[in-house]
């Protein structure tokens, strides 16, 4: 596409500082709309991003949160006469009915007809061939805030793959759900994997746009590569707002109660200890056979679509509910060391025993420090004390990133 295209298209999307400009039309228009009520997500401001598609073969990385109003983003712009040429699929596929690490494969999306071009499963970047027709590509996934959520994995594959064969990015920005804080450990390189690619914290605080803009400007792409990218912004948001998704953001995290639990309880992934997998409240309860000490019961059995084979299948489990927000209400619920070592105790096995997947662990954590810590039998406090160095660095490297304010924004300032 030509610059002279683009700058017709719309003119303040002219240098590589697009995001930010966005950013002030986007809190204009949400002043202007007044403080209640204003939040857009960057799909429902196409008036901002659709002169920049016009006349332009697009590829979709879409899923089922992706939408505009009640319409899925497939159907919103093609009823709007964009020529959607294809659509990426990502861990648990384009509608959302693959399960955790299942297989997603190429094929036809029923519902539109499109071509569905897998990422997920071995090929994590888009091949020359696949982009080769494509003059923008398009992210609107719905992410929850924590570095072992991989839909922020692919959008850096993306990414890399837009840099490397000269295809813009645009990335239809929405509200982080866990972005109110950030927390827990920040990844070292020796751990680098598919559930972390980058040196930040679990519980990281930025929207995908914010990252985005972060993996380019502090050269995370291979040899210092640049993505041309454009983000739209959320309009009337701010870091502290509390978000309720429309849509599950994934077959397990059903609700905001499963989102907001997601950072603690996805640890227990790699240890012996159930957190809900195969019933009807995944991430909103915890469970071990040999527990005495939990007053709630739960078996769990396959979920298809979301547990085909979950831990502890078909045992009777005795542990915690978690189902309820508490006093604290959604802001309470964060990311917590008191669970893990509380069942650490509480499952009656040796550390070899009781993490199970310690490698695993070790990739969910970013480090092997916590493992370490825990079996060493240091305190929540302890740990956190050690990680407050990092996550300090971190507040300040990612400053020049973001989009949104760190503070509610009241009327009159």
């Amino acid at each position: 596409m030509s610059y002279t295209k683009f700058c017709a298209g719309l003119s303040v999307l002219a240098t590589s500082f697009t995001a930010r400009i966005l950013l002030v039309i986007s809190l204009a228009s949400a002043a202007s709309a007044g403080e209640a009520g204003s939040l857009r997500t960057g799909a429902e401001q196409p008036e901002v991003y659709l002169p920049l598609l016009e006349g332009q073969q697009i590829g979709l990385v879409v899923n089922q949160t992706s939408r505009a109003g009640d319409q899925h983003l497939i159907d919103f712009l093609r009823t709007r006469d964009v020529a959607v040429a294809k659509i990426f699929a990502l861990e648990h596929g384009v509608r959302g009915n693959v399960e955790n690490g299942g297989k997603v494969d190429d094929g036809i999306d029923g519902p539109s007809g499109l071509p569905i071009v897998s990422l997920y499963g071995g090929q994590y970047a888009p091949r020359e061939e696949s982009l080769q027709d494509i003059d923008w590509l398009v992210f609107d996934i719905q992410d929850v805030g924590v570095r072992f959520y991989t839909y922020i994995s692919s959008l850096h594959y993306l990414m890399q793959a837009c840099a490397d064969f000269d295809v813009p990015l645009l990335v239809l920005d929405r509200p982080n759900p866990n972005g109110d804080y950030v927390d827990g450990p920040v990844l070292e390189p020796a751990f680098r994997s598919f559930v972390g690619m980058h040196p930040i914290p679990l519980v990281h605080g930025m929207t995908v746009g914010e990252l985005a803009q972060m993996i380019n400007g502090e050269g995370w792409l291979k040899s210092g590569a640049r993505c041309d990218l454009t983000v739209i912004p959320v309009s009337g948001y701010h870091h502290q707002q509390m978000y309720s998704l429309p849509v599950r953001p994934s077959p397990n995290l059903p609700n905001d109660i499963s989102i907001r639990r997601y950072p603690t309880l996805g640890l227990f992934e790699g240890t012996t200890v159930s957190i809900g997998r195969g019933t009807d409240f995944p991430f909103q309860a915890v469970g071990h056979p040999a527990d005495s000490r939990g007053k709630f019961t739960f078996t769990p059995h396959p979920v298809p679509g979301a547990s085909e084979n979950p831990k502890h299948n078909g045992t009777r489990l005795t542990g915690d509910d978690l189902r309820s927000a508490g006093k604290g209400g959604m802001a309470g619920i964060r990311f917590s060391l008191a669970p893990l070592l509380d069942w650490y105790g509480r499952s009656g096995e040796s550390g070899e025993d009781f993490f199970v997947r310690a490698g695993f662990f070790d990739k969910l954590a970013g480090t092997d420090r916590l493992r370490r810590a825990i079996l060493a039998g240091e305190s929540a406090e302890q740990i956190r004390a050690s990680w407050q160095p990092d996550l300090e660095a971190f507040r300040e490297r990612r400053k020049p990133y973001l989009l949104y304010p760190d503070i509610p924004v009241r009327p009159g300032e």
